[in-house]
């Protein structure tokens, strides 16, 4: 399995020759070679993690392939078939597994409603919670995708996040909003955290990639 990550939350795994997209958003450049494309996860409705123009472009590479998202997905992507998911809900789009974990996105502000997401487990390995610190209990996490910066977070939080998942690795996702020095900042703190449980923490920009 080969995750790579794109710019702030969009990442994309590779396994057998097929591609699995997650949350490409409007911080997010025009994904490319996506003509293996199995399926497509949006973890919740924002903007940040899927557009109209990036999911026509990946139906437009990869006709008819199942969009998976809660419900509050498949409301602002009414134009879209979306397959709702849950909490729990488990599924298989060769040669991928996905399960489900959380429900709710973290709390912005008390005059700003909260929302479904749903964070996704692949393969039983690697795990991202889209917008939330929903821990995927009982699950020996490989490879952990973590939001560094976003205006939910507070880096304490992100930080016992990591350490209640103790993930054998991790990096830093949800990060186009922070300076340079704030996402560095941000990085140090999880690798920190990753390292409490004897894991690793990877530095991977746009573009980069790593085998799970």
């Amino acid at each position: 399995m080969r995750v790579t990550k794109y710019e702030h939350a969009a990442l994309t795994i590779d396994s057998d020759g097929r591609r699995l997209v997650i949350d490409p958003g409007s911080f997010t450049l025009p994904l490319n070679d996506l003509s293996t494309a199995v399926a497509v996860v949006l973890t919740h409705e924002h903007p940040d993690h899927w557009t109209p123009d990036h999911l026509d472009r990946i139906l437009n590479y990869a006709p008819g392939i199942p969009i998976f998202g809660p419900e509050g997905v498949a409301k602002a992507a009414a134009g879209y078939d979306i397959t709702v998911v849950s909490p729990g809900d488990r599924v298989t789009v060769e040669p991928f597994v996905l399960e489900f974990f959380g429900g709710r996105h973290n709390v912005i502000h008390e005059s700003i409603p909260v929302i479904d997401n749903v964070g996704v487990l692949v393969d039983g390995e690697f795990y991202y919670p889209g917008d939330s610190y929903a821990v995927p209990s009982g699950v020996d996490v490989k490879l952990l995708a973590a939001p560094v910066g976003a205006p939910w977070l507070k880096i304490g939080e992100a930080m016992d996040f990591v350490l209640a998942v103790a993930p054998r690795q991790a990096f830093g996702t949800h990060d186009m909003t922070l300076s340079v020095i704030g996402r560095d900042m941000g990085r140090a703190r999880l690798k920190w955290a990753v390292e409490q449980g004897g894991g690793e923490f990877l530095n991977l920009d746009p573009g980069d990639s790593t085998d799970s």
